[in-house]
């Protein structure tokens, strides 16, 4: 489907409104002077962890951890390879964000320990 020139103009300057309109909404909301709403508060507390979980499970959901049935450890190693660089890195954004409580550093530590465990490790 392709667009034309003013459907495009549109559809930028709408996603652009839209965007402003997100960023510019808490400003309008809040006073400036006066503490944000409790739930705000308990919402800045609890997503993170929360997100950090929903991610974690998204990323192990079609994760199969089955050991072949004539436990060679050829075929062993093989099954673990497909598993074990998951496991293995959100374990990391897990610990990583129990230390530090910074999602940026999780994600991006979890990314590169998979990354890493792919490319180098389980080859």
């Amino acid at each position: 489907m392709a667009l034309t020139t003013g459907q495009a103009v549109a559809s930028i300057a709408v996603m652009a409104l839209v965007t402003f309109l997100t960023r510019a909404l808490p400003f309008l909301l809040f006073d400036r002077g006066s503490a944000p709403p409790k739930v705000v508060l308990y919402l800045g507390k609890v997503l993170p962890p929360a997100v950090i979980a929903m991610l974690i499970i998204y990323c192990l959901r079609n994760v199969s951890f089955s050991i072949p049935a004539d436990w060679t450890s050829e075929a062993i190693l093989a099954a673990m390879s497909t598993w074990a660089p998951q496991l293995a890195a959100a374990a990391a954004v897990v610990v990583l964000h129990l230390w530090k409580r910074n999602n940026l550093l999780s994600i991006f530590g979890g990314t590169a320990l998979y990354m890493v465990l792919v490319q180098a490790v389980f080859v």
